[in-house]
């Protein structure tokens, strides 16, 4: 089946391999969806297509059940930018999507919309209407209906158990950031715009960068100070984040203030990732600016121990 022109595949086009999921984090267990995706696309000279969903399914028909997400805005989209894959459909997940069966989203969207000639999804992945489309479902609707169906296998972490966005959220939500990023295949991160904040780092000899916070749905480690790793236009650099109030302040609001240990200048305006290495201590008041200072200092040592 040919495609139609309304999601802008080129009008040559003759098939597609497609995927489907949410790909929350595109982890290691995605990124062996993806690959496999582009061999086969590459094997069959079609086009390799991702088909992803805003909001999350669960937003809709299920709120209070809805998770914090890894990847929010173009998070997901920055990382896909690495995977195989020659198109990503971003499909609004409305109440009317939400009715559609299985056979109902196969058809009128994958095959109608998009020239279906093989479909992937991972070993544990359902979708349409009460998460019907299965494995077993969609390959009796594959022979039906003329196109391949492949399950891929789950990719295990260190520990022996398959990876997914539940146990990374479960490992970030508790501070294991080994765990995450093992899952992850990278270091977890938040992205966001660097502010103008009061300046009171430039007054005790630790400037920051103040990044504005990332949505509300986006899953934050627990509140402390952090090594990490900040990805600027200028280039990657180390660094220490505050995570939190500043209690030592009287300032209750969250915010993301990074100090980088090997650069300074203007950043303001640009769009930064700062990317979560490992949690130095709890965030804490001091009973003076230089007794906060002292602390600093002792911070900016051990990160840049961590950081090598």
């Amino acid at each position: 089946m040919r495609p139609s022109v309304a999601f802008g595949l080129p009008p040559e086009t003759k098939g597609t391999v497609c995927t489907v999921g949410t790909f929350d984090g595109v982890h290691r267990g995605h990124r062996l969806v993806l690959e496999r995706l582009g061999a086969i696309a590459r094997e069959r000279a079609m086009p390799a297509v991702l088909v992803t969903f805003d909001p999350h399914p669960l937003e809709v028909v299920n709120p209070v059940a809805a998770p914090p997400l890894l990847t929010v805005g173009v998070e997901k989209t920055e990382v896909l930018a690495e995977a195989p894959v020659d198109y990503v459909v971003v499909l609004p997940f409305t109440p009317t999507l939400a009715t559609y069966s299985a056979s109902d989203f196969v058809d009128r969207v994958l095959r109608e919309r998009l020239g279906l000639q093989h479909l992937l999804i991972g070993y544990d992945h359902g979708f349409g209407r009460a998460r019907s489309g299965d494995a077993t479902m969609l390959r009796e609707l594959g022979a039906a209906r003329g196109f391949g169906v492949e399950v891929v296998p789950p990719v295990e972490g260190r520990d022996g158990r398959p990876i997914s966005s539940t146990t990374i959220r479960r490992a970030i939500a508790g501070g294991d950031l080994a765990r995450a990023a093992d899952g992850l295949g990278r270091a977890y991160s938040a992205s966001g715009t660097v502010e103008t904040g009061a300046g009171r780092g430039r007054t005790i000899g630790f400037r920051t960068l103040n990044v504005a916070l990332p949505p509300a749905r986006k899953l934050l480690p627990p509140q402390g100070v952090y090594a990490v790793r900040v990805q600027t236009p200028r280039g990657a650099f180390g660094g220490m984040m505050n995570l939190g109030p500043r209690p030592t302040f009287d300032e209750a609001d969250t915010k993301l203030e990074v100090h980088l240990l090997d650069t300074d200048g203007d950043f303001y305006g640009m769009r930064v990732r700062v990317d979560f290495v490992a949690r130095l201590r709890e965030t804490r008041k001091f009973a003076s600016g230089d007794e906060l200072r002292a602390q600093l200092a002792r911070d900016r040592i051990a990160a840049q121990q961590v950081l090598g």
